[in-house]
């Protein structure tokens, strides 16, 4: 669907920006510069993709591959890898109306690469400042007399990273078969193998990493875990197929299906707070630089499995009833997700924050965490979108969900069974003027699926509303989008605990409002832009902690913006010769929810020169030119990160 016909904010990175900004390692750094969105919010994290979109957490239950829900719980996660995207598409905002219970901030769907209609080969290579060497192939074949198209993608990495050592390598295979114009069948595989040091970012205190210690700062190079022995294996499998016929009629039915297991392994301790309490937690001034400053360490250790199935069904067409145009979508869908994950917490040795010395062992106890959950859901939907007046469309939304939760816990006595329904509508009105500008406003609900019990009860899905308006700009000079919304999201049920305790309850309620403001054109022939701005508040307006209401969650800044500019030399000596370079701002962020504590802003530059000539290319891409060092976020007080620091990616390429 044209993004200006969708009555809501759409936000789309295609594969020529990705290029552009020399994206390789992983989809959060895809969003750096999308409006609404936080990316990245403890850093260079190697094995998850950390999103927040209008502040709102999207990495577990918003992320998608090809329309169909990637969900995951705990530590059972998947990953894609950037270099196999076709493109990324940031819907904000609630889309339980098409998708089912999701992130309320909106949603991530990644849109993978498929078979060509040309016989095409592209290969590169290259290595970056950390010492991370990859090599990437494309290989697309066409057998006309057939009706067949294939792909076959691969990539392998390996070297120093950021946060330790890694070997990465993924391939994905496919094959498309169109008998004629009307049918499509395509059938894919993804596998991924990647072993990797996790590190110790996103678990530092506060005190060493945003403020000074007695000792100074924790260096952003740091390893609070056991070098010689930490290991993080994930093995990701994904097969799966995407079958469309339209008929005589216009009428089309769609199906797309995936199954995925993923098995992760990982052992690494991770500090929490200093271990002597009578450090500061959060003040950074009266400690002596005497001070022994030792963190405290949880041992880790887990081994997760996966197996999730999901399918979705759906029938489209137009038809017109008394002047109006429908153009309806019928769907169905359904997804299963199971985990079995085995969690053991070994007593660990502290270790000093400003010299630290490894070699200590760790004592095993009882497992920590011994369950098998599942999840199944069930979602009936339908949309019409009503053409009428000369311009006018509207468009309704109405879907029903049926979720079944269970936890079997084996170590302790949390085991429930929960069943669960929910509907979910969303009313949109928009204007297409001649011009290119269409305004538009639209309403929506939302659920959640929540897993846990509260006092014994399985805990309720989170629900909530969005009222968003504001309109989209497609200019006739030249190619491009300008968009820009305001919205206000309210979402219940939100899952707190007791003062004092662990204790979870389902009194939370927290509401985010803000306006963004998006521009991305092709200017000129030579000159491209992409533009972003976004400010929003969040506000607590319940909680079992009555101090707190009226606060800021931590991880919301209020104002985000960047820019990004691309030139390219039309001709002579230098033609086929680019340059860009954008900058990145995101405002503080509080540390914690009593809202004493803050994490400064940050603006940071990238750069980027490519040149192309006769199917080949080189490009060099540096990300934080001057490798400033920052706390990207911090989840508490012992919870923050560093931002990534300078990232220098040189990588050439060859088209055969």
């Amino acid at each position: 669907t044209p993004i200006s016909e969708i009555p809501q904010s759409v936000s789309v990175v295609g594969r020529e920006e990705i290029e552009d900004r020399g994206v390789t390692n992983k989809v959060d750094e895809v969003l750096r510069y999308t409006s609404g969105v936080m990316a990245q919010p403890f850093g260079a994290d190697g094995d998850t993709d950390w999103i927040y979109i209008r502040g709102f957490d999207a990495t577990q239950t918003g992320l998608f591959l090809d329309g169909l829900n990637l969900w995951s719980y705990g530590f059972g996660g998947f990953q894609m890898d950037p270099f196999f995207l076709e493109r990324v598409e940031v819907l904000k905002g609630p889309a339980s109306v098409l998708y089912g219970g999701a992130n309320p901030g909106g949603i991530v769907n990644m849109i993978s690469k498929r078979p060509l209609d040309e016989n095409r080969t592209y290969t590169e290579t290259g290595i970056n400042n950390h010492g991370t060497a990859f090599f990437n192939f494309d290989v697309n074949r066409v057998f006309e007399e057939q009706g067949v198209s294939t792909r076959l993608l691969g990539k392998i990495d390996g070297g120093n990273t950021e946060t330790g050592d890694e070997f990465r390598g993924v391939v994905n295979p496919q094959i498309t078969w169109s008998p004629d114009e009307a049918t499509k069948l395509n059938v894919y595989a993804y596998y991924s193998y990647l072993d990797q040091q996790t590190g110790s970012n996103g678990f530092l205190p506060y005190v060493g990493t945003v403020v000074d210690a007695g000792f100074g700062r924790i260096s952003p190079d740091a390893d609070y875990g056991e070098p010689s022995t930490d290991f993080s294996y994930i093995k990701q499998t994904m097969v799966g197929y995407e079958f469309e016929h339209e008929f005589d009629s216009g009428w089309a039915v769609s199906q797309n299906a995936r199954y995925g297991h993923v098995n992760r392994r990982e052992n690494s301790p991770y500090p929490y707070g200093y271990q002597d309490p009578s450090l500061p937690s959060w003040e950074s001034s009266a400690t002596p630089q005497t001070a022994d400053y030792q963190l405290h360490r949880i041992g880790f250790d887990h081994d997760t499995s996966v197996d999730s199935f999901a399918i979705d069904n759906h029938l489209s067409g137009q038809f017109d009833t008394a002047g109006l145009n429908h153009d309806l979508l019928l769907g169905l869908d359904y997804k299963h997700y199971r985990l079995d994950t085995l969690q053991y917490y070994p007593t660990v040795s502290p270790i000093s924050a400003n010299n630290p010395v490894y070699g200590t062992g760790a004592v095993y106890g009882s497992p920590g965490a011994n369950q098998t959950l599942r999840l199944q859901q069930v979602g009936l939907y339908a949309q019409d979108q009503i053409r009428f007046g000369d311009g006018w469309i509207a468009t309704l939304n109405g879907r029903y969900d049926f979720v079944k939760t269970d936890l079997d816990d084996r170590a302790f006595s949390s085991s429930y069974e929960s069943s669960d329904r929910a509907a979910s509508g969303r009313a949109g009105l928009a204007y297409e003027f001649a011009n290119g500008f269409t305004p538009y406003a639209s309403v929506g609900t939302f659920f959640n699926p929540v897993i846990g019990i509260t006092l014994g009860d399985p805990l309720l899905p989170e629900e909530g509303y969005q009222i968003e308006g504001g309109f989209k700009y497609e200019p006739t000079q030249f190619p491009g989008m300008i968009t820009a919304s305001v919205f206000h999201i309210n979402k219940e049920n939100w899952t707190v605990n007791l003062p004092g305790t662990f204790t979870s309850v389902q009194v939370g309620e927290v509401s985010s409002t803000g306006v963004e403001l998006e521009a991305k054109a092709d200017i000129t022939d030579t000159w491209k832009a992409i533009a972003s701005f976004s400010y929003q508040q969040m506000e607590i307006l319940n909680h079992a902690d009555a101090t707190l209401i009226g606060n800021e969650p931590y991880m919301s800044p209020e104002a985000q913006a960047s820019l990004w500019l691309d030139y390219t030399v039309p001709t002579g000596t230098f033609e086929g010769l680019s340059v860009g370079g954008g900058l990145r701002y995101q405002g503080e962020t509080w540390a914690d929810m009593a809202n004493t504590l803050k994490v400064s802003d940050v603006l940071l530059a990238d750069a980027a020169i490519r040149y192309e000539k006769n199917d080949w290319g080189v490009s060099l891409n540096v990300n934080n030119i001057f490798d400033k060092e920052y706390v990207s976020g911090c989840q508490g007080v012992l919870g923050c990160g560093y931002g990534e620091s300078r990232t220098i990616t040189l990588k050439l390429s060859k088209i055969w």
